[in-house]
């Protein structure tokens, strides 16, 4: 799909359908403040919407159209409701719609995101080939084009991906050309416009590795194809086998694969983009191409969606290719240790004990807990290469799905000062995260009876919070950390962020990863 900022005026525009935005009127006061009693005309009166930038001829059009739907309560100009007016044949297009963005005072830039996304895949459903983005009508706000600009195309690109490549038949590839008009056509806005293309690229790269199916997505098809993906870039691809995997001695990571033919892969990405002397930013991603259970096999309900579980190792690489295309001014390292979880002759067996890369003895109680058996090697070659600070994601815990749901990306750290970045990082892009607690309880929790650790808590409930105590054992404690458990956000939740496919995998945390890797 091809994406455009366009100079022009309203009258001007040509396409098969045209988008407007519009606001509506701040809430009147009622009297319930002051203890009156609302008067029955305010109760009943009707909302006012208004559009901004279209010239006269065209406000006076599309006034008259929002007239009619306000009369008959088809439009309120709420956040993300959208609106057709099919052949209305306004400016040149065919169709107008009007996309609310609610009032004034609360758009956002995640408010406009949504808002584009909702009208980009409303159009695909009314065959709409192209569709222009009339930004002058967007409300006078605090945000700068810039960041006006790449939330709108962000919502755009995000939602025109689609996975459908093992479908047979004629694809109906949907919108082709998304234009953003303006009558002014300045940098910021031509930077928000190539910013949101390539991280909406890398995105949408990242769920493509995620929505493919195991026996298509194996291991070594995931280094294949990092390194194809990464070739024109300054990133910088090598890949262990598993004979050098046992070489390191990332005993724990091996011990996960060997249930499965198919052979583990360690992942590692190198991005120099700043002095040698700065020290890079490390991002780790859980790349099981596909998990049974193992020994401890899960339940078949719903086994296919196991496919997902390397999804905080897709989004690493989505994140790590975002940064060498945008030529980031950081020095950055991502890695990922790929591998099946299946439950082959010479598989984990609950009770073995196998040996870290740090030293450190686990007893392997539960086989289904392999996600830290394998991120926690990968953390101790990640402290080894003194980072400014380690990001993990992460697949991890049924436990954090029950508490957030898929809204909410839950992450763990002690070091406050880290979790302001990542508050901060996240409210810039959008993505909702919420700190989860991590104490010295759960950290007792994970103690091993005949080995250091156990790969499962001693006591109930704290899943999430207990996995991250258990991975915590593999990072130096003097460099700041943070992990994510993605379980409930990394596919599957295109019905809460309407840019994001309602089944497949979603990239989550990489815009956020992208804007933490600039904050060292």
């Amino acid at each position: 799909m091809k994406l455009e900022l366009l100079k022009s005026s309203f009258e001007q525009i040509s396409s098969d359908l045209v988008v407007v935005f519009a606001t509506k009127a701040a809430a009147k006061d009622t009297g319930k403040e002051s203890g009156k009693k609302a008067d029955k005309k305010d109760k009943e009166q009707k909302p006012k919407v208004t559009v901004e930038g279209l010239g006269k001829t065209g406000t006076a059009t599309v006034t008259e159209k929002i007239a009619s739907a306000l009369e008959d309560g088809s439009l309120s100009a709420s956040a993300c409701e959208f609106v057709l007016f099919r052949d209305a044949k306004v400016a040149q297009a065919r169709h107008l719609a009007v996309v609310g963005l609610g009032e004034v005072k609360d758009i956002t830039a995640e408010v406009i995101r949504q808002a584009v996304a909702t009208a980009f895949t409303s159009a695909k459903a009314a065959k709409a080939k192209s569709v222009s983005f009339a930004m002058d009508s967007l409300a006078h706000n605090s945000l700068s084009p810039e960041i006006v600009m790449q939330a709108a195309a962000e919502g755009a690109a995000l939602a025109s991906y689609s996975f459908h490549e093992f479908k047979s038949g004629k694809k109906d590839d949907g919108v082709t050309t998304v234009h953003f008009v303006s009558t002014s056509k300045n940098k910021g806005q031509e930077k928000g416009l190539e910013t949101a293309t390539v991280l909406a690229e890398c995105v949408n790269f990242s769920r493509w590795l995620g929505d493919r199916p195991g026996n298509r997505m194996t291991p070594t098809i995931l280094a294949e194809e990092t390194a194809k993906a990464a070739k024109g870039t300054k990133l910088k691809v090598t890949v262990w086998d598993k004979a050098k995997i046992k070489t390191e001695k990332m005993n724990s990571f091996l011990s996960v694969s060997l249930g499965s033919s198919q052979d583990p892969k360690f992942i590692i990405m190198e991005y120099k983009g700043a002095a040698a002397s700065k020290k890079p930013v490390c991002f780790v991603g859980k790349g099981l191409t596909f998990d049974s259970g193992g020994i401890s096999i899960k339940p078949s309900g719903g086994m296919e969606e196991m496919k997902y579980d390397m999804c905080g190792g897709a989004n690493v690489i989505g994140t790590m290719l975002a940064i060498a295309k945008l030529g980031l001014k950081v020095n950055a390292i991502g890695l990922v240790p790929a591998t099946e979880n299946m439950p082959g002759p010479s598989a984990n067996k609950p009770g073995d004990i196998v040996i870290a890369r740090n030293g450190k003895s686990i007893e392997v109680n539960n086989t289904d807990a392999e996600g830290r058996l394998i991120l926690n090697d990968a953390l101790v070659y990640a402290c080894e290469q003194k980072p400014a600070a380690i990001f993990d994601a992460a697949t991890l815990t049924g436990a954090m799905v029950v508490a957030l749901g898929n809204i909410h990306t839950g992450f763990f750290t002690r070091n406050d000062k880290l979790a302001a970045k990542v508050d901060a990082a996240a409210k810039s892009t959008g993505e909702l995260v919420w700190r989860m607690p991590l104490v010295d309880f759960h950290a007792r929790d994970m103690k091993g009876t005949y080995a250091d650790l156990s790969n499962i808590s001693s006591g109930k409930g704290a899943g999430s919070a207990t996995a991250a105590a258990f991975l915590e054992n593999f990072v130096d404690k003097d460099i700041p950390w943070a992990h994510f458990d993605i379980a409930g956000t990394g596919w599957h939740n295109g019905d809460r962020f309407p840019y994001n496919p309602r089944k497949g995998a979603s990239g989550a945390m990489i815009r956020t990863f992208v804007e933490l890797a600039q904050a060292f």
